[in-house]
This record gives structure tokens, sequence and C-alpha cells, in this order.
């Protein structure tokens, strides 16, 4: 894997900080500690413009080049998840029902070696405006940095965005133009019936054969409502009802996710949803309340911006390392608030075989935090030269 040489001396340094990173994770918004991790390091690069509290805990920071000229974000999202730690590392969780299952240490330590590098070269035009991002993994850290001002208040142009991914090989990347990821909703269903005796079902209005009915008719919408050649997920995973074995219960609950690419797939499955919900229940004699909560759009690449990240990056990995035109998938990633405002790209970066994101035992490939580190670097110096 072909590093920047300068990034490959310090990359001993740089697996301290993910490690450290690793042992205290903290989730959504509350990444103070993590923010003043990466703070102390910042200033230790001799960085002094630095805005703190951003999205509560984010931190901003920017890096003035040699002479005028544009500006370019790079972001990388600093939480963790609600999961217990089975590695059984050295370096392991240090908080119980916490951990980095999702290499959001990784990310933040590429982009602190990234901004270690540049602070100390400054070869490149105008300026870069580090973005270090809370509560990625919900209710959604980069939405709020765009409505504080982020982008806008540092005049970002382009923005750019990293993210691990295992099962590929260690330092390969992978990206497509348009959307990489999907849209993702959340659908709550509230079936309201009348309880009662088990042995008297006539004497009730069962809500659980209802939401039995209504799951099964959602399945429907995929299979008769979709366009075959559009992308869409519809997935059931939580029916709760009931209590005992001899009492038919007064409610029950149905809950889903949601995944869709385009406003027009979105708005049909929506319309759709509440048809099938509020009809089904009506022939059982039931009632159904249906709320649809909009969580992240689509991550949209722009074409151009894509064209040119995978450019840099074959320069740093070569060009059979770099896939540029990777099927899109049905995961979400809030990194899309910022591509709705601001041309760019996200792309993967291989970490190698082992667990998963979101397993209890995953932890982020240390090899490859240069590769990344690289890859943000060249990006820079790339698209803003010295003239």
């Amino acid at each position: 894997m072909a590093v920047i040489n300068r990034i490959a001396g310090f990359s001993e340094e740089m697996t301290a900080w993910r490690r450290h990173l690793h042992a205290h994770p903290e989730l959504g918004f509350d990444c103070h500690e993590t923010a003043g991790f990466v703070v102390e390091r910042l200033r230790e690069f001799g960085i002094t413009q630095i805005e703190t509290g951003v999205a509560t805990s984010g931190v901003v920071a920017v890096i003035d080049g040699r002479g005028d000229g544009p500006t370019i974000g790079l972001r990388a999202d600093m939480d963790a998840l609600p999961m217990t730690e089975i590695t059984g590392l050295e370096y392991a969780s240090q908080t119980p029902g916490k951990m980095h299952a999702c290499g959001h240490d990784g990310h933040t330590t590429m982009l602190l070696g990234a901004a270690k590098y540049l602070a100390e070269t400054r070869n490149f035009a105008g300026r870069v405006v580090l973005l270090f991002q809370p509560a990625e993994e919900g209710p959604g850290g980069g939405r709020i940095m765009v409505e504080e001002g982020a982008l806008s208040r540092y005049g970002v142009e382009q923005v750019y965005a990293l993210h691990t991914l295992p099962g590929a090989p260690a330092g390969t990347f992978e990206t497509t133009p348009g959307p990489i990821m999907a849209a993702v909703d959340t659908l709550h269903i509230d079936v309201i019936g009348r309880g009662g005796h088990g042995a008297m079902p006539h004497e009730c209005l069962d809500p659980v054969v209802a939401a039995v009915a209504i799951v099964q008719a959602i399945q429907t919408i995929v299979s008769r409502n979709r366009n075959p050649l559009d992308d869409l997920v519809i997935s059931v995973t939580q029916i709760h009802t009931g209590t005992v074995d001899n009492v038919i219960p007064e409610t029950a609950y149905i809950n889903a996710t949601i995944r869709t690419f385009t406003p027009e797939v979105q708005e049909m499955v929506h319309r759709r949803l509440r048809e099938v919900a509020l009809g089904t229940a009506a022939a059982h004699g039931v009632q159904a309340e249906v709320r649809i909560e909009l969580g992240y759009p689509a991550t949209y690449n722009d074409a151009d911006k894509t064209a040119f990240a995978a450019e840099v990056a074959r320069e740093v990995v070569g060009a059979d390392a770099v896939i540029a035109d990777r099927p899109r998938e049905m995961g979400a990633e809030d990194f899309s608030y910022m591509l709705q405002e601001r041309p760019g790209s996200y792309l993967f970066l291989g970490q190698g075989e082992g667990p998963g994101l979101h397993h209890p035992g995953f932890n982020f490939n240390d090899a490859v935090a240069p590769v990344g580190a690289s890859f943000f670097a060249r990006l820079v110096e790339r698209a803003q030269p010295v003239s």
C-alpha cells in the first residue's frame, strides 16, 4: 500500500490515537471527550483556528495553505454504537455497552493524520476545513452541522469523506458516481383493538391477527407497487403485542425500516404503507395509527468530484486497487446532508477480512489508516495546487 512517506513515518502515532479512541467510545451528540482529544492533537499540529461545540460536540478546524485559493472540506464521524464489545483486545472499550463497531475511531484518526501532514507542509492553496462530526449513527449530526453553518460559514466549496469497508482487500478504494447509499425512513404502526379473554375471541377485536395481516400486506408493496427497475427495501423488524397465552391484547405495535433512492419511490411507499395499514386494519375491525419518521436522505456523489477522487485514490494505491463503479447499497449515511449542500464524494476504504460493521467483534485495521490519511492529503494537494 503506497502512502506518503511523512505520514508513514508517524503511523505508530496514528495507531496510538486510534486505540485510545477505541478504548473511550462515546455515543450520539455526547462526544465531548473525543472532541477534546481531537482538539489537543490539532493544537499540537500548530492549528489555531478551531471551533468547538458545533452540533453540540463537533469540531471544525481550518488549515490555511500558501496564498489565496478555494476551500475544501474533509469530514470524519466520531461517535460509537450502544453495543458491548467482545474483541478481548487490550485496548477494548472501557465503557460497558459502548463500542466503536463502525470504524469511526479509524475515520477520526485518518483525518487527524491528514491534518498533521497538511499543517506541516501546507503544500496547497486556499484552505482546508476539517469537520469532526458527532452523531452519525443517529440522530444526524451531519444535518445539524450543516444547519449551524459548518460549510457556509467557512466557505466550503467541495466536501469528501471516507468509510472503512471490512471484507474488501485492505487499502483498496470503492466508490461510484450518483447514489451510493439509500435514504432511510422509519415506520411505526400502532394497531388498536379491544382486548379480552383468549377463550372468547368473538367478544374482542383482535389486534394480533390484524398486525400479522398488515405485515403480510406490506410485502406486496415491493412486489406489486414498485417498478422492478427501482431499488426498494421495506423490512419489518419488530412486532410487539400481548402478555400471556389466555389474554387477547388491546394493542399491537409494528416497526419497519424503509430504504429508497428517489423521492418518487419514497412518496409511493409512504402513501401505500398508510393505505395498506389503514385498509387492512379496517377489514379486521380495528384501528391503525401510522407514523413515518423521515431519516437520512440518499447519499449522492457528484460525478465529477467522484471521478477526481478515484483518480487521486489511484495515485495513492494504484489503478488495480480502485473500483470507481461499485454497486450502490441500501445502507444510509448522514454525510448525505453535506453532499446535498456541496458537491463532493463518499468513498469506502477496504480494511481486509474480519467481522463486519456493527458486529461486537469488529475492530478497525490500523494498517490502512496511513492510506486513508494519504488519500485525504493528496486530495487537497491535487484539488488546490500551489500556483
